[in-house]
């Protein structure tokens, strides 16, 4: 009788790959870079997703972002948000040669000279009265009256006009060519907080980011 040979036991391991963690961000990631980096979390289990700022949680609410960076006290009834993760100074952008450009820092009351943009799409009203207030401190009012898009078309108008974008100090250095970022220094800086859906338990690496990216600014 033959001898069979012995047989070969082929053991296979299916590596499932975890995803990283899906991270909303708009205009540049740098702010999400210093925050992971604050609470000890691993770069390489970072995805950075670009929002756009017409449409803000469209891609959160579609669970095609696990969490997203937000600024103000944002009150959607389906997002939860975590506490402070970062504070975001203010800011003013401008073309290279506007009258503000030149200047050290500006007040908000500047602003009130120059057209400046209105609320975008989908964005909330209300984070953007805090964005763009109508009225300054000292009762002047903002002219909230030109179009706002992408990036892109926000430094392309302008670059092209005397206008003026009230925004935050995370921009200078990723703006395009020829803008200017010039530091307001007399409106609060913007808590920048970690929003995920409300009825979407977090993942343990999720929650476990949040909590960090918490306590890093207790610290």
């Amino acid at each position: 009788m033959p001898n069979n040979p012995p047989a070969t036991v082929v053991t296979t391991e299916i590596a499932t790959a975890v995803r990283p963690l899906r991270v909303g961000i708009h205009g540049s990631s740098r702010q999400a870079e210093r925050i992971v980096a604050a609470a000890g979390h691993a770069e390489e289990r970072i995805s950075y997703v670009p929002y756009d700022v017409r449409e803000p949680f469209r891609l959160l609410r579609a669970g095609e972002l696990d969490v997203m960076l937000v600024k103000f006290g944002l009150r959607e009834p389906d997002i939860v948000t975590s506490g402070p993760v970062a504070f975001d100074s203010r800011a003013v952008l401008v073309r290279a040669d506007h009258p503000l450009a030149g200047r050290a820092s500006v007040s908000v009351e500047d602003i009130t000279a120059y057209d400046a943009f209105r609320c975008p799409g989908d964005f909330p009203p209300y984070i953007w009265d805090l964005v763009v207030p109508p009225i300054t401190p000292l009762g002047g009012r903002i002219r909230r009256v030109l179009e706002m898009g992408s990036l892109a078309e926000l430094a392309e108008t302008l670059a092209g006009s005397d206008s003026a974008h009230l925004s935050f100090w995370s921009l200078d250095g990723i703006v395009p060519s020829g803008i200017k970022v010039v530091p307001v220094t007399d409106l609060p800086a913007a808590p920048v907080s970690l929003a995920r859906l409300r009825d979407t338990p977090p993942s343990p690496e999720l929650a476990a980011f949040i909590a960090a990216a918490e306590r890093s600014v207790a610290r």
